[in-house]
């Protein structure tokens, strides 16, 4: 049997961990996958995370199941975080999964399960296991106009030009905040022409939740969630806790599932209860008690919400710092858009070639697309980092 198997290619940025591990050279910069570290380069556990971790192992007195839901505590945490007021429990349907890619991953099957033949519309470009996940479902998946390389910025009128092709019953994936992998999000006035056309042509919003308090803040960065879970009637919107609690390792995600009509919730939470039980039984839980706990308690959630405004605000002065070199060192303003992305990462418009280039000559590792990961940097890697953008013609 195994030896049917079809070779699978290699997963692009776990590709480039394994050359930038072999790399012997000191001055190497990692600007390629997507975890935040600090000033020291280190990915550190937050302060309330290692603070309810030590209250867990005190007070934990059994490791039995939770439910197929997933802990009811942790869902209704996830709910207030995302949605805040504006959306009624009785109107969200939730599991907790593990991590925001089995949150994805159980959003696909939902969708396939309710609508077999339904296209995804995804930005493009997108997060590349976005497509991984569709293609291995057999779910087709057309891209839209979404990020206008000589602007930097989010290409509106393409988009919705796009996106007149949706039939009732498409979905159409967005990324809440902070897209990945392009830093370039909808301004507002983009967001309420979003929900017009998906209305319009009765499409179902899925959107991807990964960067919560990493753009503007906390509110700001779920605005655009909660503008659509209000304003369509169906959504689906699959969160992680990877990046804004910092518990990578501990695969903790949510998938929930927002409606108008609230008769239709136990039909929702069935289906979604039924998709756990399916893939994984219970889910995972270490993690999901940790945020609840953060969330839960006044003293943990100040802390947590201090560190994590302190993580964007040093992206934000990164981003500064970088656009302010490049700028003295080119003469020009061309990179004053690394100023309006916001997040982790941005696409610097390097070629397949330049990306060669920058990791061949000058040991500075970022995804064959351009992204970096604007948290992987450091103070002290800009100077070489801005030389080297311009050494390879950007």
């Amino acid at each position: 049997m195994l030896h049917l198997l079809a070779p699978q290619t290699a997963d692009g940025i776990l590709k480039l961990k394994e050359q930038l591990a072999g790399d012997s050279r000191a001055h190497k910069i990692d600007l390629g996958v997507g975890v935040y570290k600090d000033e020291g380069g280190a990915t550190p556990i937050m302060r309330s995370i290692k603070a309810a971790e030590q209250r867990l192992w005190q007070a934990e007195d059994t490791k039995t199941y939770t439910s197929l839901p997933g802990d009811p505590a942790y869902l209704d945490a996830m709910r207030r975080l995302i949605l805040g007021s504006d959306v009624a429990e009785s109107r969200v349907a939730a599991i907790a999964t593990p991590g925001g890619t089995g949150a994805v991953r159980q959003g696909f099957e939902l969708l396939q399960m309710a609508r077999p033949g339904a296209r995804v519309f995804v930005t493009d470009s997108t997060w590349t296991n976005h497509l991984s996940i569709l293609a291995h479902l057999g779910i087709e998946a057309v891209p839209f106009r979404y990020y206008d390389p000589a602007t930097h910025a989010v290409d509106t009128d393409g988009m919705l030009a796009d996106l007149a092709q949706l039939e009732a019953g498409d979905a159409v994936l967005l990324h809440g905040c902070c897209h990945n992998p392009t830093g370039a999000d909808p301004d507002p006035e983009g967001w309420r022409a979003l929900i017009e056309v998906m209305n319009a042509r009765g499409a179902v919003p899925v959107i991807d939740l990964a960067y919560q308090g990493f753009g503007d803040g906390i509110d700001a960065d779920a605005a655009a969630t909660r503008a659509i879970a209000d304003g369509c009637a169906q959504v689906l919107i699959a969160a992680s806790c990877s990046k804004n609690f910092g518990i990578y390792r501990e695969r903790t995600g949510i998938l929930m599932a927002i409606m108008q009509d609230a008769g239709l919730r136990a039909q929702a939470q069935g289906a979604l209860t039924h998709l756990n039980r399916q893939s994984y039984s219970f889910p995972p839980d270490h993690g999901a008690r940790l945020v609840t706990m953060v969330l839960d308690d006044p003293a943990l959630r100040a802390d947590w919400q201090a560190e994590l405004e302190g993580m964007r605000a040093r992206m934000m002065s990164l981003r500064t710092d970088l656009a302010q070199a490049l700028a003295e060192a080119s003469g020009s303003d061309r990179f004053a858009y690394l100023t309006h992305h916001r997040g982790m990462f941005s696409r610097i418009g390097a070629s397949p070639g330049q990306v060669d280039r920058l990791r061949d000559e000058h040991a500075i590792y970022m995804v064959g697309d351009g992204r970096i990961n604007i948290a992987g940097l450091n103070a002290r890697d800009i100077p070489a980092l801005t030389r080297a953008m311009l050494d390879v013609g950007l």
